[in-house]
């Protein structure tokens, strides 16, 4: 190792500088002459610098190069300037040979070791995944833990990491890093920006729901992933056709070639699988043995919508599953509050076979989009959780609102990778401006999803007769929706259900034609609700959306 005073090194960059003259002039070859070996820049940050000497001799910064980046030693050992060993190197894919001095530490020979970090903080919740890619879970850590770092899946142009290895309590595996921040101070800080915690703080309901606290969740801006290849529907007006109307669709898409309709939202899992999902077959073969028809006949209807450049949403009930109940009991809430079995939204295992099937549709059938419904804990769970003898299986110590908003970050995550955008339903409760009983807080998960989907029905707002005025309902709960809405910096479009069936549902008496439809459209607009509407009708049948077609053709007033 030489050690070079700055006079010295000054001598040395000189004789450099002419050297480099002569070679360029011919008069030198470098040819079998000069060590070379390969090495890669590393360091604790993404870009790391590189320094030159100006015409007075002077270290300056030449250049930011992202690490992982491969480079050519040109000495054998490093050589110590004012105290701090440099190595001289050239980019391995710059064929002049620039030479530059780099930070002698910040080489490895290893590219698996370019990342540096030693520890890392979790900022908001995370899911820590089994494998690099794929929605596997291994376990889970909540806001403020301290992860090792271990390792990492990839780096972007800029050299930050997409997934760190980290090592936890007794789990191994990988984090999303857009989760996690370099010390314990900026883990445990709360966002606050333009007062949003202020405001969760006022979202509370006359008495307690048991669905958690709106100041535990998470609000820190959150940036969507534009999918490649594909283009997220921004307003939609979608057609709800449940697996048989999407198999038999003839009829549908001659309707939508008269129309406006750019959407339409196919269930792929509402009780039943519509078609025999590889995942289920595995993970719920009750649900797959109940399956109603084949992966190639519901490939071809997907694929027939799209053919008509239609944007396809796949719908999944997510924790109201019989089928899954019956495979895994288990995994199930315990209660004598109600008979039915419910899949807890707090089990991982729900959590993964939801996705598993989300993702292996976006793969097998190139969904545009996923819409999960049923993200929530039962209509009972403020009666299940005054009862003492509720199991919920709660592993790690969540509300219900936290459970709810954890499983949105892990889902829009693992269906983005899989190559889709992610919509999520709520109730039209969720208007309402405090977290229900059931988990669901609007904000909490408009800040996660593509699009926000909430269910208004104009027969769900109690007992007196709301369905017979659609837009006196529609245009009180669409302005305190809207309210809710810009209670984050980042919301999610809302796209909204609309009532497309007869009412009330228990006893049809008032028929809903397209002039009760277009009531209730207007009024999502009027209060800035724009991202497009889904007319509810669990028949999807093809002679109602005749009679109120015209509702696809909308036009603002």
């Amino acid at each position: 190792m030489n050690v070079i005073n700055r006079p010295a090194f000054k001598i040395i960059i000189g004789i450099a500088i002419v050297a480099l003259a002569l070679i360029s002039a011919g008069a030198i070859t470098t040819e079998h002459t000069a060590f070379e070996e390969k090495a890669f820049i590393a360091g604790e940050e993404g870009l790391v610098t590189l320094y030159q000497p100006d015409e007075q001799w002077e270290f300056h910064e030449a250049k930011a190069v992202p690490r992982g980046t491969a480079v050519i030693l040109r000495d054998k050992e490093p050589e110590v300037i004012d105290g701090t060993e440099y190595s001289r190197v050239f980019l391995s894919d710059d064929k002049t040979r620039e030479p530059f001095y780099i930070e002698a530490s910040s080489l490895t020979d290893d590219r698996a070791k370019v990342v540096r970090e030693k520890e890392l903080y979790v900022r908001t919740p995370v899911t820590i995944y089994k494998k690099a890619d794929g929605p596997e879970i291994a376990g889970f850590a909540p806001k403020g833990t301290m992860l090792q770092v271990t390792g990492y899946r990839e780096l972007d142009d800029k050299g930050e990491v997409d997934k760190y290895r980290v090592r936890g309590d007794a789990v191994e595996g990988f984090v999303y890093s857009k989760y996690l921040v370099r010390t314990p101070e900026e883990a445990d800080a709360n966002y606050n920006e333009n007062g949003e915690y202020d405001k969760a703080k006022k979202a509370k309901y006359g008495i307690n729901l048991h669905g958690g606290k709106a100041t535990e969740l998470d609000y820190y801006p959150y940036e969507r992933t534009a999918i490649e290849g594909k283009e997220f529907c921004r307003e939609a007006r979608g057609m709800y056709l449940n697996w048989y109307a999407a198999v038999n669709n003839n009829a549908y898409i001659k309707l939508i070639r008269k129309t406006n309709c750019n959407a339409v939202v196919i269930d792929i899992k509402d009780g039943a699988l519509s078609y025999k999902s590889p995942a289920a077959k595995e993970l719920s073969p009750t649900a797959y043995k109940k399956a109603h028809v084949s992966v190639e006949e519901f490939r071809t209807a997907v694929k027939e919508f799209k053919d008509e450049g239609v944007y396809t949403i796949g719908r999944i009930t997510c924790f109201n599953d019989k089928y899954y109940a019956k495979d895994h009991p288990k995994d199930c809430i315990k209660t004598d509050v109600s008979g039915s079995s419910w899949p807890s939204a707090f089990d991982r295992d729900v959590w993964y076979y939801n996705v598993a099937i989300a993702a292996e549709a976006v793969k097998l059938m190139d969904f545009d989009e996923i819409q999960l419904d049923y993200v929530r804990f039962p209509e009972q769970s403020y009666e299940m959780s005054k009862d003492k003898h509720t199991k919920f299986r709660n592993k790690y110590g969540e509300s219900k609102a936290q459970a709810v908003q954890n499983f949105c970050f892990y889902a829009a995550d693992s269906i983005h990778e899989a190559g889709a955008y992610l919509s999520v339903d709520v109730f039209g409760e969720c208007s309402g401006g405090y977290v229900t009983a059931c988990g669901q807080y609007w904000p909490a998960i408009s800040n996660i999803v593509d699009a926000i989907s909430s269910m208004p029905y104009t027969d769900h707002f109690g007992n007196t007769d709301t369905w017979s005025h659609p837009k006196t309902v529609m245009t009180a709960w669409a302005k305190k929706a809207a309210k809710e809405q810009k209670k984050i910096p980042t919301p999610a479009v809302a796209r909204t259900w609309i009532t497309g069936y007869n009412t009330p549902f228990w006893a049809p008496s008032v028929t809903y034609d397209e002039k009760k439809l277009r009531q209730q459209v207007n009024a999502l607009y009027k209060a800035g609700l724009d991202g497009g509407f889904i007319p509810w009708n669990s028949a999807s049948p093809i002679e109602t959306y005749k009679m109120y077609k015209g509702i696809w053709n909308y036009e603002r007033k």
